[in-house]
């Protein structure tokens, strides 16, 4: 399997910049934000959003090259994804992410959550700085949709009522929008057609999704030094997922321990074998499948080059995680 890295070959250069410039774009000044900013963009992260921006700047800038104004796109990008970790370690009470220990583990809830706060402002200063209105609006309901995920998913714990409708709409809050959005602001900054910068966005949001889904399906058929958090944790936490949704019309018993939280001792185990025993991660699979070719196919408005066959091979690697 490629290893995700390689897939940014094409803006390997861009990348290794924003990590020095994210660091420095906290600035000195406040020392316990310093210290959080350095372990938050050193902890080793995909910088899968980021990346995409920078693939897009490039697929759309073939004939020159790309702007600063597109580079502080990706990094603002990046700004908002990490702030936004940051408050659900908090909200998820984790104490691990990647395999590192998390901001409110090392600092406290306090520091974490004014960490979290101090991004998005970080971000939206920046963002207005872009001198683009259409770009600030894009990014500015990013953020209110980050929220708005975090709140459904809040709302909906152990709700073995909801649909895949919702949960499609709550992965779409929750990650797609960010890069649905960013994607889009990629081409407005490059100036591209209307049509093309629809286009673009509707790539990112079918990516995005499929790219929740296989997170989702992760949980259940990873390992957790994999998956840097205990496997199951979203089951247990009450985030009814792809795989336990597509379970629950299957094996009508797995409603009965969701209801009761997996109050009972053996309910948690009982209920992962019930989800394993099913289709539900096999059509959860087929699910994000269907995403990534929509997304894919909503790439070919763009000409030949490198930077869009990246965006190809990211799409297509985010299946290959499951495999």
């Amino acid at each position: 399997m490629t290893p995700a890295t390689s897939l940014f070959t094409p803006v390997e250069a861009d990348l290794r910049l924003l990590a020095d410039n994210l660091k420095q774009l906290v600035g000195n000044r406040h020392p316990i934000l310093f210290a959080a900013a350095e372990h938050l963009f050193g902890a080793g992260g995909k910088r899968i959003r980021p990346a995409i921006v920078l693939l897009i700047s490039r697929a759309t800038m073939l004939e020159q090259d790309i702007t600063p104004r597109h580079r502080r796109l990706a990094e603002i990008t990046e700004m908002i994804h990490t702030a936004s970790l940051v408050h659900d370690d908090v909200v998820d009470e984790s104490d691990v992410r990647r395999g590192v220990p998390t901001v409110h583990s090392l600092f406290g809830n306090r520091i974490a959550i004014l960490a979290g706060d101090f991004l998005f402002a970080q971000s939206s200063w920046y963002l207005a700085n872009l001198d683009n209105l259409e770009v600030v609006k894009l990014l500015s309901e990013v953020i209110m949709d980050l929220a708005t995920g975090e709140i459904q998913q809040g709302l909906n714990r152990f709700d073995a009522g909801i649909s895949i409708e919702t949960y499609i709409e709550k992965s779409y809050y929750k990650t797609a929008s960010l890069i649905a959005n960013s994607s889009k602001a990629a081409g407005l900054l490059s100036e591209v057609s209307r049509e093309t910068v629809e286009h673009l966005y509707s790539y990112g949001r079918h990516f995005g999704i499929a790219f929740q889904i296989v997170d989702d399906i992760l949980d259940f058929t990873s390992t957790t030094d994999t998956l840097g958090k205990p496997v199951g944790s979203d089951l247990k936490s009450g985030n009814l997922t792809a795989p336990v949704l597509f379970a629950l019309a299957e094996k009508p018993s797995l409603e009965a321990l969701i209801d009761r939280e997996f109050a009972q001792e053996g309910d948690l185990e009982q209920a992962l074998a019930l989800i394993q025993d099913s289709q539900g991660i096999q059509q959860a699979r087929e699910l994000a499948a269907q995403h990534a070719k929509l997304a894919i196919e909503h790439l070919a408005v763009l000409p030949p080059s490198e930077s869009h066959q990246a965006l190809i091979n990211i799409a297509e690697y985010t299946l290959s995680r499951l495999y």
